[in-house]
Formats: structure tokens, sequence, C-alpha cells
């Protein structure tokens, strides 16, 4: 395909598919964006107006099956993610699907049981985003010996804001679209999945502090089952102990990221401020730890998407392997807070 159009169709044009995946994509050479269909025909319009997008569809249905189609962005909520997933892989096209994978781990291995079906198609998440200036640099000093052996990992993703009952109910808080994927429980973890390897037990406590919001579609009081507050101790694979809270309550509580602690040394990423620091045995304090630019990594998912398409390179961020091992954390992670017990990893179901 390295000397074709690679045509590609839309569905679901939310902010980010906005924002990144069309401007990026036009950006390539060889690449038509041929098709988008969004949740209501006047936002359809919308978008395909001002891409310069020809096709547009009613049903997601019509554009995963449509000749004219060769790869399909799917940028919907995520309780579309694995119909839209499923289908188009059957129909010969390759997908590229937005974060979070799933509404579960059950739809997760669904995706990957069809990308393994269809060995000669792409499937790729879209990767965690906050990390990927400092990915290279982390990996290197971890294969260096800088941590010595890891002892100790500590995830945060937090707001920082106070708790506020009058905001409306947003979709990540909506169970039936987005799935038991809360806060930014997933995408955290996938960053501690590239660094140090995967979680092998868990055992959670979470709340929801505002049970009920209005639904600003309707107008209407819902309740709400996701969680405004996790807390986490896990096992990991590597034999080191983590411990991650998310949360949307902590006012004035702090900033997100992920730090590490070994036997020589501790590494520290500031989420908030994209900085690596770092200490090793006999140091005071850490210090910040500069990004060399030849080692600094960047967000470039449209760019491996159709390279990996052309048969040039691999996909790297996300695999579905690694998207089914997240989701299965933060499936083990809600079993875990219902049963009140441990919860193994991988699910045994």
């Amino acid at each position: 395909m390295s000397d074709d159009t690679i045509r590609i169709g839309i569905v679901g044009a939310g902010a980010n598919t906005r924002a990144r995946h069309i401007p990026l994509l036009q950006r390539i050479s060889g690449v038509r964006l041929m098709a988008v269909c969004n949740r209501r025909p006047e936002s359809t319009r919308r978008v395909a107006q001002e891409f310069g997008i020809p096709l547009t569809f009613e049903r997601w249905e019509e554009l995963v099956s449509s000749p004219e189609v060769d790869a399909v962005v799917i940028g919907t909520w995520p309780y579309l993610h694995c119909a839209v997933t499923v289908a188009a892989l059957e129909a010969g096209k390759h997908v590229l699907c937005e974060a979070r994978m799933a509404m579960n781990a059950a739809e997760a291995h669904r995706m990957l049981e069809a990308s393994r079906a269809h060995p000669d198609l792409v499937a790729q998440v879209v990767p965690a985003p906050m990390s990927l200036r400092v990915d290279p640099t982390v990996r290197r000093l971890l294969d260096e010996g800088y941590l010595g052996e890891l002892l100790v990992a500590n995830v945060r993703g937090v707001t920082g804001a106070f708790v506020d009952p009058e905001v409306p109910l947003h979709w990540r808080q909506d169970i039936r679209l987005s799935g038991l994927n809360a806060l930014t429980m997933g995408i955290w973890h996938e960053i501690l999945m590239r660094w140090v390897g995967n979680a092998s037990r868990v055992l959670a406590r979470r709340r929801v502090f505002v049970p009920e919001r209005t639904d600003p579609e309707t107008g209407l009081r819902r309740v709400v089952c996701v969680p405004d507050h996790i807390d986490i101790i896990a096992d990991l694979e590597c034999g080191a102990q983590a411990t991650y809270q998310f949360s949307s309550v902590l006012g004035l509580g702090g900033g997100s990221g992920i730090a590490l602690y070994g036997t020589e040394g501790t590494l520290v990423f500031d989420g908030d401020n994209d900085r690596l620091l770092g200490g090793r045995r006999g140091d005071q304090e850490l210090a910040e730890i500069p990004i060399a630019p030849e080692e600094e990594g960047r967000w470039r998912v449209e760019e491996e998407f159709i390279g990996a398409i052309r048969g040039e390179v691999p996909v790297r961020l996300t695999t579905f392997e690694d998207g089914v091992a997240y989701m299965e954390f933060t499936e083990a992670v809600a079993r875990s807070a219902e049963q009140g017990r441990a919860i193994r990893l991988p699910l045994e179901e």
C-alpha cells in the first residue's frame, strides 16, 4: 500500500480527533480524509465542511462498510469502541481507536481477538500522552541501573480541585458511556507499564462523593456510579509494590505523576510540569534531569499508524495487547472495590 493513497474514515470527530488526529493525518503525504460520521447529522456536516471531508454518513455502520474507506479512526466515547473496531476489522479496515480502549476487559479481549483474526490489518490504541517526552530517558536510566532494584512505585492522577456538586454530569462520569476505566486510572497505569511492567495483584477502595449530577443533554438528575476517588495498593510483576491515587476531590492536594523508588536511586516524573527529577544514594535532594534533544520523545501517533499500514514501522504505542493489559487492571480495581478483596492479574475470566 506504500504507493497508494490511504483513505481515512472518522467515526466520532471529538475534541482530540479535531485537534490532533485530523490535522496531523492531513499533513502526511498520500493520506486523504475521505469520510466522517458523528452522533448528529449537523455535527457531521460541520466537521466535513471545516476539514474538507467529501463523504458524510448518518450511521457509523455505513462508513465502516464503505469501499471508499481503507482505515477507520474511532474518536467516539468508549461505549462504541468495541463495536466499531470489530466491524471495521471484519470489513478489512485498519483501526486507530481513541483511548480508553473499551468499556471493560471483556470488550478489550473481543477487540484483540478480532485484530488477531486479521493480522494483515493495523490495530492501534491512542497512547497515554503525558510522559511521551521523557519516556526514552526513563527507559534508558532504568536499563542502566539508575534505581538499582525497584522497591516502590507511587502513581497519582489528581485534579487538585475541590469537589463541586453543581458541575453537570460529564461523559467520563457516565458509566454507560465510559465503562469501568474511572478518572485517569488507565492512562497513568499504561505509563507505569511502559516503564516497569504490569501489576500482578490489586486491592482497591473507591468512593462516589456526589451521588447525583444533572445530565446536560436532558436536564434530569442522574445517579453517578463512577467514583470520584480511588486508592489502590498493588503488587507489580517485577516484585515491587505500588500505590495509586486517582481523585477529583483533593482540593489543593498536589499534582499528578509517578515516583519510582529503588535501592540506589529515585526517579520522579512531575506530570503537571512535564519534568523528570532524580537522585541517587548520597545526594541531598532531587535534581531535574535534562532531556537530551536527540532522546526527547514526542507525539507521533498518526505517523506511526500510517507507517504501520505502509509496512514501514510496527505499532509501539499502543498495541491492542497493552490496551487489554490496562483494561484488565482497571477491571481488577473495580472488582476489588466491589468485592472487598484483592484481585489477581491477569484476570481468570
